[in-house]
């Protein structure tokens, strides 16, 4: 008898953590109870995960954190299991038959034709695309890693940084290069009218002075409407007041689209997200399609939507796969709180946890000391998910 195929899509965090908690609890649960077998299939468009949470110090400075530790291999963390019952596939989702249940995946490098997978159960990880390979991957890893480098690269000869974007990946991204290039003349870009809006004013207004004090300068209400290279050295922006700038080096940090493009449009919402019928089983718009992390409706873009979700997700399928018969169901309670941690520079930065405001050096030992580079290995072993 042919085995299910549970195939899940998505090589960062929320599909890496899905597929290990699968392999290791959810598919020995369900052969344990019945004589059908499982497999999954584990498709991720690049061959690396990216640790993109450390992206504004990785661009910075190649001497504070080694690439190497910011790009790991996926095939690594999932040597252990079994042909019977996994197989990684690198390749980008081209198109989906909802009624075939069907993907058809292309080579990310062109290497070997397209495949066509079944699935009988689906979950979709594909998180989201930026403008800049600096903050995903598009496709091959090497392209984000050629990035970093060049950026790594101009800032120590640059007079002018220009970097659009008033969220956590622009105020982070400032206040790194500002730390290591006192002497540059760096404006950030916020097209609303404070930084980093999911915090309360307060808090945005400590970013600004912070960021101030580093010497950034914070423009509000201005976004960048077309970007062309001046000269190749350096790059001219259009603003949406109708000036115009040339920059030695421009870094957008805005422009983040769900990677939905091969599912069918019934599928999602207005803005392109995966609809998820409720916040608590997190499951997709029909039966036995599920969605996690950045990709999902549910989301509202956090760390926590993705750890938090694994295991409530998890047990949404074992219990649909087993009908109700193995498990219990476990809510996803959704961190709704004003919770978010902002290095400013490696000395500290500013945020919130569950609505408490934290000082700086909280800051820094949650996140500004390393960006929880040490994290990475556990992320791709699956070490996080050994106990169920």
């Amino acid at each position: 008898m042919a085995p299910q195929n549970i195939v899940v899509i998505g090589g960062s965090y929320a599909g890496l953590g899905t597929a290990h908690y699968l392999l290791k609890h959810t598919i020995p649960a369900l052969e344990k109870e019945n004589d059908t077998r499982y497999r999954l299939t584990l498709i991720s468009a690049t061959t690396h995960f990216y640790h993109k949470v450390g992206a504004p110090r990785f661009l910075a400075s190649p001497d504070l954190i080694p690439l190497s530790k910011a790009f790991l291999p996926i095939a690594d963390g999932f040597k252990d299991y079994d042909s019977d019952h996994f197989e990684l596939v690198i390749g980008e989702a081209q198109t989906l038959d909802e009624t075939k249940k069907t993907i058809v995946v292309k080579d990310t490098y062109g290497s070997t034709p397209s495949r066509t997978f079944s699935y009988s159960t689906l979950v979709l990880a594909t998180g989201s695309s930026s403008e800049s390979p600096l903050w995903s991957i598009p496709g091959s890893h090497e392209k984000t890693i050629a990035a970093l480098k060049e950026t790594q690269s101009a800032l120590p000869e640059a007079k002018t940084v220009l970097i659009a974007g008033g969220g956590p990946a622009g105020v982070e991204t400032a206040g790194e290069i500002a730390t290591l290039f006192p002497n540059a003349d760096i404006t950030l870009l916020s097209g609303a009218d404070r930084l980093l809006t999911r915090l309360r004013p307060v808090i945005s207004a400590a970013a600004e002075s912070q960021e101030s004090a580093l010497g950034v300068k914070t423009i509000h209400n201005l976004k960048v409407d077309s970007v062309s290279s001046s000269n190749g050295a350096s790059t001219k922006v259009e603003l949406s007041d109708g000036t115009s700038r040339t920059v030695d080096i421009y870094i957008p940090a805005t422009g983040i689209r769900p990677n939905t493009a091969f599912l069918p449009k019934s599928w999602l919402t207005d803005r392109g997200y995966v609809i998820t019928r409720d916040t608590t089983s997190l499951r997709g718009p029909i039966d036995n399609v599920y969605a996690i992390g950045d990709v999902a409706g549910y989301s509202l873009g956090g760390a926590l939507d993705i750890v938090d979700a694994v295991r409530p997700l998890c047990s949404t399928i074992l219990t649909d796969l087993s009908g109700g018969k193995v498990g219990k169901a476990i809510p996803f309670k959704q961190t709704v709180t004003e919770t978010q941690i902002v290095p400013i520079g490696p000395s500290g930065g500013v945020g919130s946890v569950f609505g408490w405001r934290v000082p700086s050096f909280f800051v820094w030992g949650f996140k500004s000391r390393d960006y929880m580079i040490g994290m990475v290995p556990g992320v791709v072993s699956g070490a996080k998910f050994v106990k169920a």
